[in-house]
């Protein structure tokens, strides 16, 4: 395994990260083909016997459930001191925005049932799962500094957001000496590949790590044409994300296959050998220990220059999907909200 710091931070984390949404009650969640708990723990043991540290999760899995498949498990097979745990957050519900619950209060209540299902006193790395286009960034930042501050977080992260967001949220964070997020997890591989645009560039600047989610495109660049799973079958979301570009992904995919059998190795691992040359850890889901081993495997492939022209050369921009395309604002909203509740210089 190959570790690194963190972006801006001392956190030293594996290079594969383990996405946990494939753990928890399938009966609870939104997902049908989730692992129970026994299969859970033998996943997650696996991973920490590979030498994986870096664990991700979200309050959102199985309505918590994943959380505590994870807790358990890390307090069954390791030490907590010797792992780094991230866990998202999601923004303020209709209810809690009419009943006048804050954003600080909001974030107070989530970080404490998160820890609650983990069964610690603390995460690592705490996420803003997506833009809350109803709540002031002021009140975000300042209920997250709480929360640094009360030393339930080390240190705080963002989801599903653009480029200018995260500047203009650290730039905030700045000039009121609030905690600034020091990672990105957006929706990043090798068939979608938008956040080169702006975001790549800016975290390069300013050294803010990204943590991709979808890095094999829900088993789409681990996959012949042909080949499928459950999951690819029955989870919808997947589906709105790449079906609508298959034809042109296909292409892209066959080349993945073509170097796979080049080198004699999996699909797998040449498309996180080729997210690993842009990114700090992309996040990698596993529900059989072989998805686990094929991520770690990555690490030992090298591709040429040429090889990753290869793989690039072919992509097209892509329309705007996933949790972005679902949680896109009106503009004028976004702007009302801003800096509302921001005090005046």
């Amino acid at each position: 395994m190959q570790y690194k710091k963190l972006g801006n931070s001392d956190l030293n984390v594996s290079r594969i990260c383990l996405g946990c949404m494939g753990f928890g009650n399938a009966a609870t969640g939104q997902h049908s083909w989730t692992l129970d708990e026994e299969k859970s723990r033998e996943i997650i043991k696996h991973a920490i016997e590979l030498g994986i540290n870096f664990f991700d999760t979200a309050i959102a899995y199985q309505n918590g459930t994943s959380e505590e498949y994870l807790g358990r498990a890390i307090k069954d097979f390791t030490k907590r001191d010797e792992v780094v745990i991230a866990t998202k957050f999601l923004p303020r519900s209709e209810k809690e925005i009419s009943d006048g619950v804050t954003g600080q209060k909001h974030i107070a209540a989530m970080l404490d049932k998160s820890l609650q299902h983990l069964g610690m006193d603390y995460v690592d790395l705490y996420i803003y799962h997506m833009w809350d286009y109803q709540t002031p960034i002021y009140d975000v930042l300042d209920g997250l500094n709480n929360a640094v501050k009360a030393g339930k977080v080390r240190y705080i992260g963002i989801a599903n957001c653009y480029a200018w967001q995260l500047a203009k949220a650290n730039a905030l964070a700045e000039r009121e000496g609030f905690a600034k997020f020091i990672s990105v997890q957006n929706h990043y591989n090798l068939i979608y590949r938008e956040d080169e645009r702006e975001m790549a560039d800016f975290c390069a600047e300013d050294n803010i790590a990204m943590t991709p989610y979808s890095a094999l495109a829900s088993g789409r660049l681990s996959r012949k044409p042909g080949e499928t799973s459950k999951r690819m079958e029955e989870d919808s979301y997947a589906k709105f994300k790449y079906d609508a570009t298959a034809e042109q992904d296909a292409q892209i995919i066959n080349r993945v296959i073509e170097l796979s059998e080049k080198y004699c190795v999996t699909m797998t691992e040449i498309s996180l050998a080729w997210l690993l040359t842009k990114v700090d850890s992309p996040v990698a889901g596993a529900t059989k220990f072989h998805h686990i081993d094929g991520a770690v495997k990555s690490l030992d492939v090298k591709l040429s220059p040429e090889d990753i022209n290869y793989l690039e050369e072919l992509y097209l921009p892509h329309k705007l999907s996933g949790v972005m395309a679902q949680n896109k604002p009106n503009a004028n909203k976004n702007s009302q909200v801003w800096m509302k509740n921001a005090p005046k210089d």
